[in-house]
Order: structure tokens, then C-alpha cells, then sequence
């Protein structure tokens, strides 16, 4: 936003970060925080703290002593924000992802050398791991953890000399004792558990008692690619649409396990099993061929001469399957349990091009299958008014706190935007 922009919409900018730094308890607190917010908000190819402070016409060392020394709680501040957004926007799904921060040198909390989907590469970053309220029209990236690698941390290492370096930096980052390395699939169920769970955030209980409905898990195939991640899911009862690569084993819906006659003599009588093996999903696609059908999920914005009405299309096929892990329960029966496969099959393309699970009722309408397994796009927007706008991956200090409280004041910048964008009687900025 320009400088002009920010002062036409200061009195609710300060009223919106009033509200959502509430839990701070002195008034210097709540001030500086309406500065960083500004700092964020305001034109400036760098947002980091001198470049801000400069653009504020501020002493930089006073954002440097909110984020990292000042006192308190980011988590509250995520709850208040997440459970703003809860208020004003219906919830249709959890979408989780992650995304790369590069980094120059090996200071950083938690930076290594690791894959990064941002990068499409391995290289030096930090992965922040995020999940995010969505619906069509808006999003909030609600709550985020930075991922420890293994090499952050000395519990797991066998080697006692990386493991008292691993234990240097983590001093020297002040990064808590508990924070240990764990899949991020692992990272993202405890943010849900946070945001939903007993005891947390209490945003289902929001959510369900405004009258919505339980929102959908979505995130991509590295999530969902994971068995235990949705067994996970199911357990705590969640619904999901989740990406999966073709290679998934599973059975067609309609395959039912047999049981062997018994021969007699010692031993355990036969159980039930399926007498083939399973195929994967790539297999089961191809098989179904014939039910392939052009899809619209939902209203885009660029209309082209070829697409005027800029509606979102493409061929879909949906079919029951049974997933085939070892680690999925098998009922008495043998039986496994049932689930949609969605693939995107365009025409121009000679298999499907891409994959989802989803646990959505039997009677779930292909479009809205294709629409919550596409709703990712949001979280793709997020990231790229994070990251081009609000400056989230320039955060230039060395302490985990410090990342955490960024990444939090970043998002409530977001949020601050969303309600400006979403308000019929104000002009949305940029």
C-alpha cells in the first residue's frame, strides 16, 4: 500500500491491530505492534527491520525490541486472528502446505540444506509449515511452525560432535527444548489439534456454532501421501481431500476379500483377503476410462477470447476405491475402507495428471470433489501476498522467536488486507 493508501485506512488499521493485539499488556507493546503491521503494509522492496523503520520515520531498534526481547505471546495473537477471520468468513477447509525461506548463510533458526517445493531444489532455507482457514473468496494463514531438521537437533544425532554443534546453535537461536525434529505432516496435525482440538483455539466449536459446517482437510501429495497422516485425520474426524501420487495402492470399491477353505490340521483357520493384489491408482484410472467428464469448479477471474466467462474447466473421472496399506485397519470381514478417488485427466494429456483421496460421502457431486481438491490456489495466493507484499521471508534476525513473531505479524497484515478487501464499502488497495 502507498503512503497515501495507509493514511486513508489508518484509523481501522489501528483499531484492527488494537483488536488483534488485545493481549498485550502495556499500550508500547500494542503501539510498536501497529508499527510493524504498518512497517509490513507500507511499498518497500525490503521489509526487514531498518528498511521499515526508515519508511516509518522510526528508530529501528525499536522494531528490533518488540520482536525479539519485548514480551508476549504470538500464539495469541494467531488465535485472535484466526478466530477473527472464523467470525466474519465461513470456513470451508484446513489447507495445509509449506513453503521455503532461502537463506545466505547457516545462522538462521532451523536453515539447512534441504528440499524446498519454493526452490523446486535442495538449497539453504528454512521451511515454514503453515495451515490456513479458506473459503472461495478469502483465506487466512492461521497458524505456522518452523520445521526443525534433523540436524538442529542433538537428541538425534549419534555423532557427539554434531550433536554439541546442533546443541550451540540451538542456544544461540534460542530454539525451546522441545522443539525437536518431526515430519512435517506431524508439525501440521499439531497445528490442527491447536487450532481445533481440546483445550486450544476453540474454532470448530466457532465455526459449527455459527451455523457452518465442519471444514475439509486439503493439502498436496506430500501430505497426502502419507498413511499415517490420514489415518490421523480420520481418527480425530476429519473429513479430507488430500493429493496422492498415482503409485497409491488400492483396490477397486467393489473388490470384497474372500476367505480360503480350510484344510484342516494345526493352525490358524484361513482369514479373509482379497484374493488379488492391489493395483495402484494410476491402474484403477486407466480401468475407468469411460467415466471421464468435463468439469467447472468454480469462477475464475482472467477471461480470455477462448474463455470469456474465465470459468475454471477440465475432465475429471471419480470412482470408489479401497486404499491398500499395510497400516490401514482391515474390518472383521477383511474388508478395507471406502473412499473417493478423484483424478484430472485433460484431454490433451494420454493418463491423468494428477491424483486426490478424499473421505467426502459417497454421494459428495463430482464438481464439489474438483472444487475442495483445487481450493489449494488460495494457499498459492497467500504465499505470493506474503512473500511479494508483506515481506513474510525477509525476516533477517537469528532467533526462533523472533521468526515466529514475524511470520504472526505478517499474517495479521494479511488479515487486515482480507478485511479491507472483503468490506463492500471500502476500497480494496493496490
Amino acid at each position: 500500500m502507498t503512503p497515501q493508501e495507509i493514511a486513508e485506512v489508518r484509523p481501522r488499521l489501528a483499531e484492527f491491530t488494537a483488536g488483534m493485539l488485545g493481549g498485550l499488556a502495556r499500550s508500547d507493546q500494542r503501539a510498536a505492534g501497529e508499527l510493524y503491521v504498518r512497517g509490513l503494509l507500507t511499498d518497500g522492496r525490503r521489509k526487514s527491520m531498518q528498511p521499515m523503520a526508515e519508511r516509518l520515520g522510526i528508530d529501528h531498534q525499536r522494531l528490533q525490541q518488540f520482536i525479539t526481547s519485548s514480551t508476549w505471546d504470538y500464539v495469541a495473537v494467531r488465535r485472535n486472528v484466526a478466530r477473527w477471520f472464523a467470525a466474519s468468513q465461513p470456513v470451508e477447509a484446513l489447507v495445509v502446505d509449506d513453503t521455503g525461506f532461502p537463506k545466505d548463510g547457516p545462522a538462521s533458526p532451523c536453515v539447512a540444506r534441504q528440499y524446498s517445493g519454493t526452490l523446486g531444489k535442495v538449497g539453504n532455507c528454512q521451511i515454514g509449515v503453515s495451515v490456513h482457514l479458506v473459503n472461495e473468496r478469502a483465506s487466512c494463514a492461521a497458524d505456522w511452525r518452523l520445521f526443525c531438521p534433523q540436524a538442529w537437533d542433538d537428541t538425534a544425532l549419534d555423532d557427539p560432535v554434531a550433536a554439541a554443534r546442533a546443541a550451540g546453535r540451538r542456544e544461540r537461536a534460542g530454539i525451546p527444548g522441545e522443539v525437536r525434529h518431526a515430519e512435517k505432516w506431524r508439525l501440521a496435525l499439531e497445528m490442527i489439534d491447536e487450532m481445533t482440538g481440546p483445550g486450544g483455539w476453540g474454532l470448530l466449536e466457532q465455526i459449527t456454532a455459527a451455523g457452518g459446517a465442519r471444514p475439509v482437510a486439503v493439502a498436496d501429495a506430500g501430505y497426502g501421501d502419507n498413511t499415517t497422516f490420514r489415518l490421523e485425520l480420520e481418527d480425530r474426524g476429519w473429513q479430507y481431500v488430500l493429493a496422492v501420487k498415482g503409485t497409491t495402492s488400492a483396490y477397486a470399491g467393489d473388490a470384497e476379500p474372500v476367505t480360503r477353505a480350510h484344510r484342516g490340521g494345526p493352525g490358524r483357520p484361513p482369514r479373509p483377503a482379497y484374493p488379488q493384489r492391489a493395483a495402484n491408482l494410476r491402474q484403477l484410472a486407466l480401468a475407468c476410462a469411460a467415466s471421464i467428464q468435463q468439469v467447472t469448479w468454480r469462477q475464475g477471474t482472467k477471461a480470455t477470447t477462448g474463455n470469456p466467462a474465465a470459468v475454471m474447466t477440465s475432465h475429471f473421472l471419480a470412482i470408489r476405491v479401497r486404499p491398500a496399506n499395510r497400516d490401514i485397519p482391515r474390518a472383521d470381514d477383511g474388508s478395507l475402507p471406502e473412499c473417493w478417488l478423484l483424478a484430472e485427466w485433460p484431454p490433451e494429456a494420454d493418463e491423468p495428471t494428477d491424483y486426490w483421496l478424499s473421505t467426502l460421502p459417497p454421494d459428495t457431486p463430482i464438481p464439489e470433489l474438483a472444487r475442495l481438491a483445487k481450493i489449494r490456489w488460495r494457499i498459492e495466493h497467500d504465499y505470493r501476498e506474503l512473500k511479494t507484499g508483506l515481506g513474510l521471508g525477509h525476516f533477517e534476525g537469528r532467533s526462533y522467536l523472533g521468526w515466529h513473531r514475524h511470520v504472526t505479524l505478517a499474517a495479521l497484515a494479511q488479515a487486515f488486507i482480507t478485511m479491507i478487501r472483503t468490506d463492500p464499502k471500502a476500497p480494496a488497495p493496490g
